[in-house]
């Protein structure tokens, strides 16, 4: 088990319960005390969680809302792709998110990032995002500035949609822009299943010095009923397994690169 996934556990026992020993994590989890005890101190620093004289305990943040987001298919993939997505973030970066369990996933990636959270205590990446429960995991991190562009909320994906998101995303440049996509291929670019969420992410992709879609393999070659932009508008294609050079091949004409998580670029 990753330390990621584990401190997701973590977080996930104290939500159900509102409090968890150090004792019982450690005999759930697998792993030492002395593991636990150090996941234990990292929410805490992160203020997901309250230390307690042998434990934690459900912390101010609300963990509800994300929580009952939870990645349904697909679970190793989205994050191994997510690890390699926070990779390509610099510090003092501004990153986009749209919403979508991949990009959950991301968002938690780069919010659990060490070296975000060594320095004076301000801000050390800024979120932009148009999900409500990317926002709402990632306001109580001290290292990380959020902006929500507003909108309608639309219930299946948390995501806030509607001519309200494109006054906020107008005055906005972000550095990458990570998008979860329904559905990638290199004839018809990148797709979603609802217009509304696909004319946001368009605009997200249009303030975005670099666009990646994250993508598990599932996605690949699939089709969806609204288009996000065409693969010339797109970067980099991050997934989880190698597509074939075909594939490859097709993506690379539109200017695409293709990045298979924990393989070299390339």
């Amino acid at each position: 088990m990753s330390r990621h996934q584990r401190l997701n556990d973590i977080l996930g026992l104290v939500a159900e319960r509102g409090r968890l020993g150090v004792e019982e994590a450690a005999e759930r989890l697998g792993v030492s005390v002395a593991t636990v005890r150090r996941d234990f101190d990292h929410l805490a620093q992160q203020q997901l969680l309250t230390r307690t004289h042998g434990g934690v305990v459900s912390g101010a943040a609300s963990l509800d809302l994300p929580l009952s987001y939870k990645i349904a298919r697909n679970a190793d993939a989205k994050r191994r792709i997510a690890a390699a997505a926070a990779a390509m973030v610099p510090i003092g970066s501004t990153v986009a998110l749209n919403g979508g369990t991949t990009t959950h996933e991301v968002a938690r990636a780069i919010a659990s990032r060490p070296d975000l959270a060594s320095g004076d205590g301000g801000p050390s990446v800024t979120v932009v995002t148009n999900a409500l429960n990317i926002a709402t995991e990632l306001a109580v991190r001290p290292q990380v500035k959020i902006l929500v562009v507003g909108g309608v909320a639309r219930p299946q994906s948390y995501e806030l949609i509607g001519p309200l998101t494109a006054p906020a995303l107008e005055q906005v440049w972000v550095d990458i822009a990570f998008l979860g996509v329904d559905a990638v291929d290199p004839r018809r670019g990148a797709m979603a299943h609802h217009e509304g969420e696909a004319a946001v992410n368009r605009e997200l992709a249009s303030r975005a010095e670099r666009v990646v879609v994250v993508a598990d393999a599932s996605k690949l070659g699939a089709a969806a009923f609204a288009l996000i932009c065409d693969s010339a508008q797109l970067d980099v294609l991050l997934t989880d397994t190698d597509p074939g050079p075909d594939v490859r091949a097709a993506f690379r004409e539109h200017g695409v690169e293709v990045v298979v998580a924990g393989t070299p670029a390339p």
